[in-house]
């Protein structure tokens, strides 16, 4: 091994044990699920009261492949709602770039890359949405969680560990920093500190695939009320993309064609 590649690993390695050492020893006060579960609640509540916002977003999706490599696929975007039952969002990926249009009663999903469309009928609210993406065309919207009108109802019901980390800064904004646990994954928020306590960051951690993957979602530009503004959730074909099945319109999801989802472990 060469100087520089020891002086690398020797580095890695001292951090990895700092931390490890930092996490041994923290407070037990900083582990007060109680404390954890009402800072959630209380974004939970603060999130259902807002009629509008809006925010813009940068989420990472990490993927391992057979060689045990593990690659992180970052996008970028932003959304708007209206509740109950008015979205638009954009995502724009190495892979993709998409937008997404919710009126209420009918979805657009538009893939600009290939300039073609899908349009379904969904009635109903934005949790109704959420589901039928997930359950009826397998497109489940990772990070969705934090827009459903109960999201403390949403991720409770299978946690079997909380803590409270204390505090931390996500782009420049001070945070509380929980820590949760559940069978399949754990997963972790960082919680505006203040009168607005929106979410800052969300991270998963897969617990079902080897190594851990992890989707994270980092929010900022964060908007309620009148600072969102008048915006127009029909859709428009001003491209004149060509309308397309849904099973036959190109990587629209985070993670594209190019790689092929392997079996859980």
């Amino acid at each position: 091994m060469t100087t520089t590649r020891k002086r690398a690993a020797a580095t890695i390695s001292a951090i990895a044990l700092s931390l490890a050492v930092g996490l041994s020893t923290l407070p037990e006060a900083k582990a007060d699920p109680a404390a954890a579960r009402a800072l959630l609640k209380r974004m939970s509540d603060y999130l259902a009261s807002q009629n509008a916002l809006s925010f813009a977003y940068d989420t990472n999706l990490e993927v391992v492949t057979n060689e045990g490599e593990k690659l992180a696929l970052a996008s970028s975007g932003d959304l708007t709602l209206n509740r109950p039952n008015k979205i638009r969002a954009t995502r724009h990926g190495g892979f993709a770039d998409v937008e997404m249009v919710f009126d209420g009663k009918t979805l657009t999903l538009l893939g600009k890359n290939a300039n073609m469309y899908m349009q379904v009928d969904v009635p109903g609210t934005i949790d109704h949405l959420v589901d039928e993406l997930r359950d009826t065309y397998n497109r489940p919207v990772p990070g969705a969680d934090l827009i459903l009108s109960n999201v403390y109802d949403q991720l409770m019901p299978e946690v079997t560990a909380v803590k409270d980390l204390g505090s931390g800064v996500i782009g420049g904004v001070e945070c509380d920093h929980l820590a949760f646990r559940a069978n399949d994954v754990d997963w972790q928020i960082w919680i505006a500190q203040g009168a607005r306590p929106y979410p800052c960051r969300y991270v998963i951690t897969s617990k079902k695939v080897a190594n851990g993957p992890q989707y994270s979602i980092q929010i900022r530009d964060w908007k309620t009320g009148s600072e969102v503004g008048p915006t127009d959730f029909s859709f428009r074909n001003a491209t004149n993309a060509r309308k397309s099945d849904v099973k036959n319109l190109p990587d629209t999801d985070d993670l594209p064609t190019i790689f092929q989802r392997g079996a859980s472990r």
